[in-house]
C-alpha cells in the first residue's frame, strides 16, 4: 500500500472515531473548555474563539465535532450562528462514570474508618 493511501486511510479512521464517539470528542482539552464555556449560554463561534484564545477556524472545527456527537446544537440568529450546550449527549459519559461511584464511596468510607482509628490511638 502506498504511503499516501495509508496516510489518507489513517486520517479518515481517526476522524471517524473522533466525530462518532462522545468519549473521543471530549478527550480533546479544548473541546472540554468549549463545553464549559457553553454552560453559561449560547455563543457565536467568534466569541468562543476569542474567549478561549484560539483561531476562529480552530473553534469552528471543534464545534463541528461537538455538534456531530450531539454535545452542541446550533441555530441561526440573524447573520450569526449561535452554538449552545446540549448536555443530553453527555448521558453516556455520566452513566459510565457513575459506575465508579460505588468504588469512590467505598474508598472514602475506608479512609474515614482509618482516620477514626488514628484518632482513637492518639
Amino acid at each position: 500500500m502506498n504511503t499516501f493511501l495509508y496516510g489518507y486511510m489513517f486520517a479518515v479512521m481517526a476522524r471517524a472515531a473522533t466525530t462518532s464517539d462522545v468519549f473521543n470528542a471530549i478527550a480533546e482539552p479544548q473541546r472540554r473548555e468549549i463545553l464549559v464555556l457553553l454552560r453559561a449560554g449560547e455563543r457565536p463561534v467568534t466569541e468562543v474563539a476569542e474567549e478561549l484564545g484560539m483561531t476562529q477556524p480552530g473553534a469552528s472545527k471543534h464545534l463541528r465535532v461537538l455538534r456531530e456527537v450531539g454535545l452542541v446544537r446550533d441555530h441561526r440568529a440573524g447573520k450569526q450562528r449561535l452554538y449552545g450546550l446540549d448536555a443530553r449527549g453527555l448521558r453516556a459519559v455520566h452513566e459510565w462514570t457513575g459506575g465508579f461511584e460505588q468504588f469512590w464511596s467505598e474508598s472514602f468510607d475506608r479512609l474515614d474508618v482509618y482516620v477514626q482509628e488514628l484518632k482513637q490511638e492518639r
